[in-house]
């Protein structure tokens, strides 16, 4: 009896000792869990820089999930779900109204969702266009689009710094937007957390004075849930990627956690930066010469590109990691480090491997350790 008590003892004490863990904060039970939905509507650059922009928060387990995931029910095992930049009503096509009703029940319950670019649109309350009225916020323009794209001045107000914290200092933030929705109220109320400062209309015929002034990152409530968008794309925007984790704690009613400093400060003090008509043009004439031109005129071609935020030209890093040039490798390298471009870290430890150029492999390796800076954890 006296062996049977000691267990009997061993085994209250073990799930107590466990139940303290999780009420502690402690285990996987703990995990914020988040979703990132890819669908034929989302575009692939925008989807991976959303996963890896979560992965910044420690608490967070994040996994992409598909239609016939949400059809599923995948819905009853997360805590929020975010769309990510692509096309609003493509989405809403690849999602099906039946998917869509069960967001808003999953919202309506106290899930979080978060919307960002295509994923605001989707979220919004537009008359006449394929949206799901979880927020308050209006499209205008809607015919104008494509007005443009580069890194955008942006303003917080004194509830967004009351969100965002650590950008409570700077008069003017700095966050990457490429063709997103143009807001204003609808019947229903929401609240702004920022403005867009930026007048962007260097494309497609867009009116000027359309996009400054309007709001850029908006919340509301919806039932016990919460809903957050943003127009523009912090999670492709080097030293505000940890906006999107904050964004979702935010709908959650978590606490607001610190990231480390690295995550906040960007490499490059950022400026606004629009992309003209002349400077696509040019950004073009730099992917030929990726294919066609020499080592000294691809480095050349990434410096340009850097110092103008391509948004396109990420999508070619990958590929110059292994470029014949040890001179080409290394700057890519250094774009990469440079953008804090965490869905290339694995290709980076696989090129610095196979890697015999010593100033090629320097290169490699200080942007591992500054990926690596981001997410001291793992």
């Amino acid at each position: 009896m006296r062996k049977v008590g000691k267990s009997l003892l061993a085994a209250v004490a073990a799930i107590v000792a466990a139940m303290m863990l999780v009420s502690c904060g402690g285990g996987n039970n703990q995990k914020i869990k988040v979703a990132v939905f890819q669908g034929d509507g989302g575009a692939a650059t925008c989807i991976r820089e959303t996963v890896a922009a979560l992965s910044l928060d420690e608490d967070m387990e994040v996994r992409i999930v598909h239609s016939s995931d949400i059809a599923a029910g995948v819905l009853d095992s997360l805590d929020a779900i975010v769309i990510p930049g692509g096309g609003g009503s493509r989405q809403y096509l690849s999602l099906g109204q039946t998917n869509m009703a069960l967001i808003k029940d999953f919202v309506h319950r106290g899930g979080g969702a978060v919307g960002i670019c295509a994923g605001a649109y989707l979220f919004s309350n537009t008359p006449d266009y394929t949206c799901m009225a979880l927020t308050g916020a209006r499209a205008i323009d809607r015919e104008h689009d494509n007005r443009g794209h580069g890194m955008a001045k942006m303003t917080l107000n004194k509830e967004g710094k009351k969100i965002f914290h650590e950008l409570a200092k700077e008069d003017t933030s700095y966050v990457f937007y490429y063709e997103g929705p143009v807001f204003v109220e609808s019947d229903v109320p929401y609240t702004s957390f920022g403005t867009m400062e930026s007048d962007v209309h260097e494309e497609g015929g867009a009116p000027a004075n359309m996009t400054d002034g309007k709001p850029f990152l908006t919340g509301n409530d919806y039932g016990k849930g919460k809903v957050f968008t943003v127009v523009g794309h912090p999670e492709a925007t080097p030293g505000k990627m940890w906006m999107v984790p904050r964004m979702v704690r935010w709908t959650l009613g978590k606490p607001l956690k610190t990231y480390p400093a690295e995550v906040l400060t960007p490499p490059v003090a950022p400026e606004e930066i629009l992309m003209s008509v002349d400077d696509l043009r040019y950004e073009s004439q730099c992917f030929q010469t990726f294919l066609y031109g020499t080592a000294q005129e691809k480095v050349a071609a990434l410096g340009w590109l850097e110092d103008h935020y391509s948004w396109d030209c990420k999508t070619w890093l990958q590929g110059l990691l292994y470029d014949a040039s040890p001179q080409v490798r290394a700057r890519a390298a250094k774009y990469i480090e440079a953008i804090q471009y965490l869905p290339y870290e694995a290709d980076l430890k696989a090129a610095l491997l196979r890697e015999n150029d010593t100033k090629a492999r320097a290169a490699m390796q200080q942007a591992l350790d500054a990926l690596a800076a981001l997410r001291p954890w793992k």
